[in-house]
């Protein structure tokens, strides 16, 4: 255990190794180590070790079950209507006592997001169910820090495209694309997107020859771009189109996941918000939504120590 003395009386928003050991009561070498996993907020940019210590101190106080920042959860990554009203309800019903945010931002954004510790929660899906645990895995794998998070389930969803009433209803992908339909795509890093670009390739359709009418940054401002007739159909989900009034061309299931650092899998609210998207005031919501299959709701996938896969 390295000397408390050692750890600076002013110290700069910057640390470096010895300096951070010695904030942090650790030897340099088990720093190193923490470091090198992802499991602490460090920076190689300069070349050598720097640690943010405004990020140190959040890292300590979410170490800790009970820590101060207890009290909200922001999620990002993936849109979904279903989600988004479970958080309005369970913001409603916390009030002034906690705050509950969501930021769609797309799946691989919402996971960079997670890894800085912007947010607290990441909704991600990428491609199709039967392969969603792997590939899932590896997404997630990809970033720093990750041993500490746990996949937890949503759902699964329908996905496929968005369309206009009347436009192409019954039609497959191939027919689409054969009437030069006006598409308003998703932004690179999009689940939706992800899953068209292979359903694209399952039937050879080249996606850089589909006329693109717009970009949409999340399902529902996909669903809205076709609602107001700025495109004939988008990528999304089943839900989404319905919450809109709107036709929809299924094209197959996928993971809705939630991926979560173990120490916010142990808050109450996170278990609140799976309580609201399990509850009775939900149920009509979903089953209006359609699209969802919620039978492994709260499943954990995987995860660290602590959290175990099958739980919920």
């Amino acid at each position: 255990m390295a000397d408390p003395s050692t750890a600076p009386k002013d110290v700069p928003e910057y640390l470096t190794s010895k300096q951070a050991a010695g904030y942090l009561h650790l030897t340099e070498k088990k720093l190193y180590e923490l470091a090198a996993s992802g499991a602490v907020p460090a920076t190689k940019a300069t070349g050598k070790w720097l640690f943010p210590k405004r990020l140190l101190d959040e890292w300590l106080v979410e170490s800790a079950h009970g820590g101060a920042m207890t009290d909200r959860i922001v999620v990002g990554g993936s849109d979904d209507p279903l989600l988004a009203a479970a958080i309005g309800a369970l913001a409603a019903d916390l009030a002034g006592d906690a705050l509950v945010a969501y930021s769609p931002t797309g799946t691989r954004l919402g996971l960079e997001l997670l890894a800085r510790r912007k947010t607290n929660v990441a909704a991600i899906h990428w491609g199709p169910v039967e392969s969603s645990r792997t590939v899932h895995a590896q997404l997630v794998a990809a970033h720093p820090g990750s041993r500490e998070w746990a996949i937890v389930r949503m759902a699964n969803r329908e996905q496929g495209v968005i369309l206009r009433p009347g436009f192409a209803e019954g039609d497959s992908l191939s027919a689409l694309a054969a009437r030069r339909a006006r598409w308003a795509m998703r932004q690179s890093g999009a689940g939706s997107q992800h899953f068209l670009d292979l359903a694209l390739r399952e039937v050879g359709i080249d996606a850089d020859r589909l006329d693109v009418a717009g970009i949409a940054l999340s399902e529902r401002h996909a669903a809205a771009l076709v609602a107001r007739g700025d495109a004939d159909c988008a990528p999304g989900a089943a839900s989404a189109a319905a919450e809109f009034g709107l036709a929809f061309l299924p094209l197959g299931w996928e993971a809705f996941d939630f991926v979560v650092p173990r120490a916010v899998f142990f808050r109450s609210l996170f278990h609140r918000l799976l309580d609201t998207l399990r509850g009775e005031r939900l149920r009509p919501i979903a089953a209006s939504l359609s699209g969802y299959d919620l039978s492994d709701l709260g499943r954990v996938v995987s995860g660290p120590a602590g959290a175990s896969p099958g739980s919920g």
